[in-house]
């Protein structure tokens, strides 16, 4: 006899349907599971066999095989436990077959038969609207994460008889419903405000410009100047994620760890990895590719403080995620891809001692050590960033002055403006969200530049020897300034403006 019910697995952070097939021979008394399962799914027998038992049924005699399909693909995580045992029960007659045939089990079982939260709901529920199944059964700890994109009704159960007595229609239990509004009321408030850092306002306003186009940044400056001070109040004048960014934001936090705590995540990521992290860790990893902070990032910022300290090899898998938004990683196994779409925020010092830009300190390295210390980062992984920056040494009197500086709210109001602008400006384009994105086609028809323009830059291109790739930069950056200004057409100020920021080209 076959049962078969259905579960899901993950392939990166896109969904697939797993089919459970469950045979029993009694002739033997012996349980085999196959279709490439990893470890942590052939330990699933021992966590079976106890909580059917602790929940009152009896385990079926004899040879039991376990097959999950498609076999092609490794099966990892212990989220299959649910449907492997609701198969095992179905084999047995205690459950109607019938039942399982439009219903997705997710969840772990616990060896007194409760079903323990899972990774990877929120993709599951998202993937669900291109399933055949129509309902979800997933441990109660997740149900508001599962039922959060409303593609199909949702249970929550606490344990395996529990599941059963769902599955089988005796016992009324009304789908969970999230109004995801909700999660937004508090809006995206941060303790943390651009008023306590006082002067820069030079750098502040890059930094401005930076989130009204979504443009990546990189501050340089002496020890104790405000770089990383500047770096972390940055979320505060972001704007809010939409429900849609928040969803695939939460998706990918729901792969890499148990949020049943959290449900969802409103708030823009702020990642700062240490400067010794490997690069598998930043981009992903392992023997099944995990999202690394550049996807833990996605939708926020990823902050790399004392950028040349990380090894050279580590910041060149950058290019790829800050050209394309996403990072293809491959193993023998499999090669999966993770969104990673984010801004980019560096901190670094002039040169090694750190002072060569501080008119109170004395540098002591010499041209050829400050040249070395600079070449760790490359020449294309400079040209992905948009805008360069010296922040200089506080002065006594900016930090003794009493008076409060421009606060966060305010710039993030400007900010908001900006966006909004390039919402009705990339409206027809689904995949473009911010003057950053623009491709060659956009760059051709919204930025396009008077004669005074045209020859400032034409000026600018050649004495300082830029690449094509910075001149696109120059360009994004100067139409952001544009809409700060709620200009149409981007004038002679703004290009001189992001010529400015580009700090690190007019000093090689």
């Amino acid at each position: 006899m076959i049962s078969r019910c259905y579960s899901a697995g993950l392939h990166g952070i896109n969904a697939y349907e797993v089919t459970v097939e469950t045979r029993l021979d009694r002739s033997m008394p012996k349980y085999f599971i196959v279709g490439l399962p990893e470890k942590a799914v052939k330990e699933s027998f021992s966590r079976l066999f106890a909580a059917i038992k602790s929940s009152g049924y009896r385990m079926p005699g004899g040879k039991i095989i376990q097959n999950l399909a498609p076999a092609d693909i490794p099966k990892a995580g212990t989220g299959f436990d649910l449907s492997l045992a609701i198969g095992l029960l179905a084999v047995s007659g205690l459950i109607d077959m019938r039942r399982l045939e439009d219903m997705i089990l997710i969840g772990e079982l616990a060896l007194d038969g409760h079903v323990r939260p899972s990774k990877g709901i929120l993709p599951i529920a998202l993937g669900m609207k291109h399933f055949r199944q129509k309902r979800l059964l997933v441990p109660e700890a997740n149900a508001e994460e599962a039922a959060m994109p409303g593609h199909c009704p949702v249970w929550g159960v606490r344990d395996l008889r529990e599941a059963v007595e769902i599955v089988n229609g005796s016992r009324k239990h009304h789908p969970v419903t999230v109004d995801i509004r909700k999660y937004f009321q508090d809006g995206n408030v941060s303790r943390m405000d651009f008023a306590e850092v006082k002067g820069q306002a030079h750098v502040k306003r890059a930094l401005e410009v930076a989130a009204a186009g979504g443009h990546n940044i990189i501050l340089i400056g002496p020890p104790g100047s405000g770089k990383s001070m500047l770096a972390k109040r940055f979320p505060g004048i972001l704007p809010d994620l939409t429900p849609e960014e928040a969803l695939e934001t939460t998706a990918i936090y729901s792969i890499y760890k148990d949020i049943s705590d959290i449900s969802l995540i409103t708030r823009r990521p702020f990642r700062s990895p240490h400067h010794t992290v490997s690069d598998s860790a930043l981009v992903g990893g392992g023997r099944i590719p995990h999202p690394g902070e550049v996807s833990l990032a996605h939708n926020g910022i990823l902050f790399l403080d004392e950028l040349p300290e990380f090894k050279k090899n580590v910041l060149e898998v950058l290019r790829q995620p800050l050209e394309d938004g996403r990072v293809t990683i491959s193993r023998t196994l499999t090669t999966l891809t993770y969104p990673a779409t984010f801004m980019l925020i560096a901190a670094m010092n002039p040169c090694p001692c750190g002072y060569a830009t501080d008119p109170r300190h004395e540098c002591t390295c010499s041209i050829g050590q400050i040249q070395h210390y600079l070449s760790r980062i490359s020449g294309p992984l400079l040209d992905r960033i948009d805008i360069h920056v010296n922040v200089p040494p506080v002065s006594y009197e900016e930090i003794s002055d009493r008076e409060d500086s421009e606060r966060s709210p305010q710039i993030r109001r400007r900010v908001h403006d900006a966006r909004r602008i390039q919402t009705r400006r990339f409206g027809s384009r689904p995949k473009i969200h911010c003057n950053a994105h623009m491709g060659p086609k956009e760059i051709r028809k919204f930025c396009g530049l008077s004669p005074e323009s045209r020859k400032l830059l034409k000026t600018a291109l050649i004495r300082l020897g830029l690449s094509a790739r910075a001149y696109t930069r120059i360009l994004k950056v100067a139409r952001t300034i544009a809409d700060l200004e709620g200009e149409e057409h981007i004038q002679a100020m703004h290009i001189s403006e992001s010529i400015h920021y580009r700090n690190l080209d007019r000093e090689t």
